[in-house]
């Protein structure tokens, strides 16, 4: 759905400055003490936003992939009871690999956002070929009866589409070292922030103000930081865990109560209270990554000087760093 974009220079904001200049030239000093206050205002980083925007890994490839099952769904009708039937088998069976392959392509695009991930359980895209396979065989059975023609069709179909679409990830990544009973749970936690701030990110379109939109994002990419700085070192959940479901639990309600509000009066004062929580949240939430970070350096530094102590103690003489 089409949304109105509020940039820097968008006509809704040239009008706004076009009222301000309008009022300062009529000699009114109170459109001064606005400006100071709105100046004072966070502003949306740039590159935080370019961080957050994350194209869909369901491209027009994926979607296409609904039409065959369409086609031979409207071709099965007129072929009589079996050739609907079995129309109706392949045309069900290429729908559900279209379907699992979406899913693939998310799960893959999530473990390929994070430094630390587990093979997805449930390999979708490899699943998604063997139903097209499956799909095609029965498909040319239906047109074509014989078993050698099906199966050599859905081979093909299977081959295809793994060239097409690839596998998922087989192997874990970046987890040598880690406790797994420490990464299952992160993993919970990290999964449940995530439907958490889709909660947020669905809850605020409908206030269709673009830039609260925006504002949220911005607020999202810095909990996403606390969620890939939790999961490379796993012992930091204690102190995130506050962070990653109490807070970010309150922020998807506020959100909820603002969409309703402002998409109803479109009331300015609870649009700057918003606003005013999300730069609270995203500082707070800054500010632990940021201890978070440089409690992780000093540990490594105490390791680094015991493991120094201990070589000494062994007679290894070491040039220690000026």
């Amino acid at each position: 759905m089409a949304q109105r974009y509020g940039g820097q220079h968008s006509p809704q904001n040239t009008r706004k400055n076009t009222r301000k200049n309008r009022s300062s030239d009529d000699g009114l000093s109170d459109v001064s003490l606005s400006d100071s206050s709105s100046s004072s205002r966070p502003m949306t980083s740039p590159s935080r936003l370019a961080v957050a925007a994350r194209v869909s890994p369901v491209g027009l490839r994926a979607n296409l992939m609904f039409v065959p099952p369409a086609i031979l769904l409207l071709t099965s009708l007129g072929a009589g009871a079996v050739g609907l039937i079995t129309g109706l088998v392949a045309a069900g069976l290429w729908a559900s690999a279209a379907l699992l392959l979406r899913e693939g392509l998310k799960a893959q695009s999530a473990y390929e956002a994070r430094k630390v991930a587990r093979r997805p359980a449930l390999p979708r895209k490899i699943l998604a070929a063997l139903l097209c396979g499956l799909g095609g065989g029965i498909g040319a059975w239906a047109s074509e009866p014989g078993v050698l023609t099906a199966a050599f069709y859905g081979i093909a179909c299977c081959g295809l589409h793994l060239a097409a679409f690839g596998l998922d990830p087989l192997s874990d990544k970046g987890v040598e070292g880690i406790d797994a009973f420490q990464s299952a749970r992160v993993a919970r936690v990290v999964d449940e922030a995530e439907t958490l701030m889709a909660a947020m990110k669905d809850a605020v379109l409908r206030a269709k103000d673009r830039q609260v939109e925006l504002r949220v994002e911005q607020f999202q990419a810095v909990a996403r930081d606390l969620c890939r700085t939790v999961e490379e070192d796993p012992r930091d959940l204690t102190a995130a865990r506050k962070y990653l479901t109490v807070y970010l639990m309150g922020a998807r309600d506020a959100t909820i109560k603002f969409a309703d509000i402002h998409a109803r009066s479109g009331d300015d004062q609870a649009r700057a209270d918003y606003l005013a929580l999300l730069d609270d949240l995203e500082q707070n939430f800054a500010a632990r990554n940021q201890k978070l970070l440089l409690e992780d350096r000093g540990d490594l530094t105490i390791e680094i000087d015991v493991l120094r102590a201990r070589l000494e103690r062994e007679g290894v003489q070491l040039d220690r760093p000026s």
